[in-house]
């Protein structure tokens, strides 16, 4: 009995179908079964990039395991919430691979992503919000966009955005970060004509509910144009705003 990958390639060479549409019947076709974790080798594919660990909750030897497929592959890795003890044993079996240690976020480049057409800009609103913003900066770096990063420029005072607007204003989509009461993707909002990616993080004393707060004003946003991740989503905004980019 043949495969379904056999089938697909005599039907490429009969002529019945074409290369692209074999490619998006393989789509979703197959995985690699590790029993306590389904590999989507092509996911690539369907999506530009190969499937991304999220490393919170899974032990290292899972991490380590997941990674190696994906590496021997020919695949780019990418890992968000990996510990510093767990990317020192993924070294020792990758060699290749680096880490952030503020982002928490382990990646090795095997081959360059669909580059984006234009520039991603990741903003912050304050220091403490940075780990969330290098989360989305090599995420998007790895996607294969031109990203740059405007750090600490919120409405404590205002008079430092206003100083890099020439940088932002070139950007095709915006990803900004800010915790307290959350108010700088609404200001970059009102200033800028591209769409915002606004990221509530869990920065701010008590009532800040640990980003709650920032999350609820940036749902209440007046300006249009701002979409809203969920807190300390750096990823999530990344993988969003790499989307826009690429249309």
């Amino acid at each position: 009995m043949r495969s379904k990958l056999e089938d697909l390639l005599k039907n490429v060479r009969d002529r019945k179908i074409s290369t692209q549409e074999a490619l998006e019947a393989l789509g979703d076709y197959p995985y690699q079964d590790l029993e306590f974790a389904k590999i989507d080798h092509h996911r690539e594919i369907r999506k530009g990039f190969p499937e991304i660990i999220y490393g919170l909750g899974k032990t290292d030897v899972q991490i380590l395991k997941i990674a190696a497929e994906i590496v021997k592959k020919g695949c780019s890795l990418l890992a968000t919430r990996v510990e510093a003890g767990t990317f020192r044993k993924i070294k020792k079996v990758i060699p290749g691979v680096s880490y952030h240690a503020q982002a928490k976020t382990l990646y090795f480049k095997q081959k360059q992503a669909q580059p984006g057409k234009g520039k991603i800009v990741v903003m912050t609103a304050g220091t403490s919000d940075i780990p969330v913003a290098e989360e989305a900066y090599i995420t998007a770096d790895m996607l294969g966009n031109e990203v740059e990063r405007i750090y600490d420029v919120g409405v404590a005072g205002l008079h430092r955005l206003l100083g890099e607007y020439d940088r932002f204003k070139q950007a095709r989509v915006l990803i900004v970060c800010a915790g307290m009461e959350g108010a700088l993707p609404s200001v970059v909002a009102g200033l800028a004509s591209v769409p915002v990616i606004a990221v509530p993080t869990s920065v701010g004393y008590g009532a800040s509910f640990k980003g709650l707060a920032a999350l609820l004003a940036m749902l209440n946003s007046c300006p249009g144009g701002v979409a809203v991740v969920n807190i300390d989503n750096g990823f999530g905004a990344a993988y969003l705003a790499s989307l826009i980019n690429h249309l």
